[in-house]
């Protein structure tokens, strides 16, 4: 039975990388697939990873339409045996509706990986979409960690350094100004709080490394030493 499984979790949790295996994967046991990416970090087209990997994929716009691509590879005598869906959550409610009917009547697994929540902490359309209808959704163990070194929960979007909590959901970079967008994972305390790493002016969990110097003690006797003469050893008869 063809599944629609859904990997969600946090940015820098390994979700690209995790696709990227699942593609290798599949493919070395003889499966046929196609990778879909949407705005991904290396430009159009591409799917890649923080740690440096990357295939070509296929840029999904609004225009996609996952059910008439996969017909069109079928029609045309190719194979799809499953689909990789990387940058999940920007896909519509549509879009995922479509890979839904694709595994339900084409037999095609669907792989998609996301984040759930945007930086208002609000979920994204394609997220919210596939926890409705996924056969699964598999949080990644791999934990993304705030500055604090807690576990981050949460996506905070930054300009000029300063967290914000307001604007278009959808944000690769502000290309209309000089302002500097940026993006990283906070616990949902430091969220709460609106203390990121720039602002917290803590760049690591201790400003110490282990091990810690031991500071040397030194300790004054009480009272003099005595030391007490040692008698000589009598001579074996």
């Amino acid at each position: 039975m063809a599944e629609l499984v859904f990997f969600s979790g946090t940015m820098d949790c390994g979700k690209s990388t995790l696709a990227l295996q699942t593609d290798h994967n599949h493919a070395a046991r003889g499966r046929a697939g196609v990778v879909f990416t949407s705005l991904d970090r290396a430009g159009e087209e591409t799917l890649s990873s923080r740690l440096g990997l990357k295939v070509p994929a296929f840029e999904v716009s609004d225009e996609t339409d996952f059910w008439k691509h996969v017909v069109d590879v079928l029609e045309a005598g190719g194979r799809c045996d499953y689909l990789i869906c990387d940058e999940a959550q920007f896909y519509s409610a549509d879009q995922i509706d479509q890979l839904a009917r694709v595994v339900d009547e084409l037999g095609v697994d669907v792989f998609a990986f996301g984040i759930l929540t945007d930086f208002r902490t609000r979920l994204f359309p394609g997220s919210q979409r596939l926890v409705e209808l996924a056969d699964k959704v598999q949080v990644l163990q791999v934990e993304a960690l705030c500055w604090c070194g807690s576990r981050a929960t949460q996506n905070a979007r930054t300009v000029n350094g300063e967290m914000v909590v307001e604007g278009e959901q959808v944000m690769v970079g502000d290309t209309n100004s000089d302002d500097v967008v940026a993006y990283e994972v906070l616990c949902r305390r430091h969220y709460m709080r609106r203390v990121t790493a720039a602002t917290s002016m803590s760049a690591h969990i201790s400003p110490t490394p282990l091990p810690f110097a031991e500071p040397e003690v030194r300790l004054a006797s009480a009272r003099p030493q005595v030391v007490l003469p040692v008698a000589p050893l009598a001579a074996a008869p």
